[in-house]
Formats: structure tokens, C-alpha cells, sequence
């Protein structure tokens, strides 16, 4: 078997197979690969929008035994791509506060309890033109098993270990990957000039 992606999101995939250490060692991070947990394009609503409590979908989450990485990822789709600087829009940055609050105000307590979580920071949750999660919605059991299974693999969970970070694929054969990015956000270029074929990248072949 044979499985071949194209575009942003398989080169997402792939660098999650392939290219963990490298973000790892970016924040001097020691944690195996092995002992990471991912989740890929994990969804907290399609789109975020005003007066509302969805914020959209990362496009992925990682949590080591120390830090939690919030990811963005884009490429230079195919093209050139010469910018010193590479700016995320602001429904992007937003996403990276709202989780990082619910990260920081969860706790085991409030399992298979979100009206309680409500009840205790609904005063808190102080984020422009947002709402927390109404209680039984998709979007509060989504966000209720990431946060348990993200408080259960970090021994500690702070804003001092919630990493932003912007994924940026580039050809080294046509492009030059940015070297700004928004302040709160750590920029990790990576070339997939090797893995790409016809366009296309490879995520799993059984064919050697």
C-alpha cells in the first residue's frame, strides 16, 4: 500500500512523521518521539467567528513531556517565495489564545463536568469578541478530551510551556523561507525539496 498527499496538509502529516525532532530540538526539548502525543488538524469549529465560541482548527497540537506546541503550518505552494516575513492573520493568533486559556484553566476536576468549568471561569474568559463553550456542544467534548488527554501526558501545564510555532514547507530549488513571523510565535522552516515528486509527497509506502 501506498498513501501520496498534496499540499499544505500532507506536508503537514509528513513532518509529523518525519520531522519531530527537528521542532523538538528547536526549544531544546529532550523528550523522545516516542513519548510525544500528536493530534492532527484537531477541529474546534470550521471557522472562528465574532460572538461566538468556536475558533477554528489547528493544524496540529503537539504535547511532549514538557512543552505543549501550538501549530500553524504554510508553504510557498509550489511557487517562489521570497519574504523576509511571513504574517499570521489575526483569527489565526487569536486561536492560540483561546486554547492556551482553556489549557491553563483546565483541570482533572471538571471531567464529565463542563457546566462546573463554566460556572468557575466564565468570569474569566476575557477574550475579544469570544464565548466559552456552551455546555453539551461538540465543540466543549472536543475540547474536554484534548485538554484531559493533554493534562494526563505533561507532568505541568503553564504558560511558561505552551510553545506557538509556525511551520513553514519550502523548495530550497525555488523558495527562501521567511525569517519573521509574528512576535509570540517561534518560526521553524523545513525543506521538502527531497520528499516531493510531481508535486506530490509520499506519507506511506509498504513497496520499500
Amino acid at each position: 500500500m501506498t498513501i501520496i498527499g498534496y499540499g499544505e496538509d500532507a506536508l503537514t502529516l509528513w513532518a509529523l512523521k518525519q520531522r519531530i525532532s527537528k521542532i523538538l530540538n528547536k526549544f531544546q526539548d529532550k523528550t523522545s518521539v516516542s513519548d510525544c502525543l500528536i493530534f492532527y488538524r484537531p477541529s474546534f469549529g470550521r471557522h472562528s467567528k465574532a460572538n461566538s465560541s468556536v475558533f477554528g482548527e489547528f493544524d496540529a497540537v503537539i504535547a511532549s513531556k514538557g512543552n505543549i506546541y501550538l501549530i500553524e503550518s504554510k508553504w510557498d505552494n509550489l511557487s517562489e517565495f521570497n519574504n523576509e516575513e511571513f504574517t499570521l492573520r489575526e483569527e489565526q493568533t487569536l486561536r492560540h489564545k483561546i486554547f492556551s486559556w482553556y489549557l491553563t484553566h483546565w483541570s482533572k476536576k471538571y471531567s464529565d463536568n463542563w457546566q462546573s468549568f463554566i460556572s468557575e471561569h466564565q468570569k474569566d474568559f476575557k477574550i475579544k469578541n469570544k464565548t466559552i463553550a456552551p455546555k453539551d456542544s461538540l465543540l466543549s467534548r472536543n475540547l474536554e478530551f484534548i485538554l484531559n488527554k493533554i493534562h494526563e501526558h505533561c507532568k505541568v501545564v503553564s504558560e511558561n510551556n505552551i510553545k506557538n510555532v509556525l511551520l513553514f514547507f519550502y523548495d530550497s530549488e525555488k523558495s527562501k523561507p521567511p525569517t519573521k513571523t509574528n512576535d509570540a510565535f517561534k518560526l521553524i522552516p523545513i525543506n521538502y525539496e527531497k520528499e516531493i515528486k510531481d508535486n506530490f509527497v509520499t506519507l506511506y509506502s509498504d513497496l520499500g
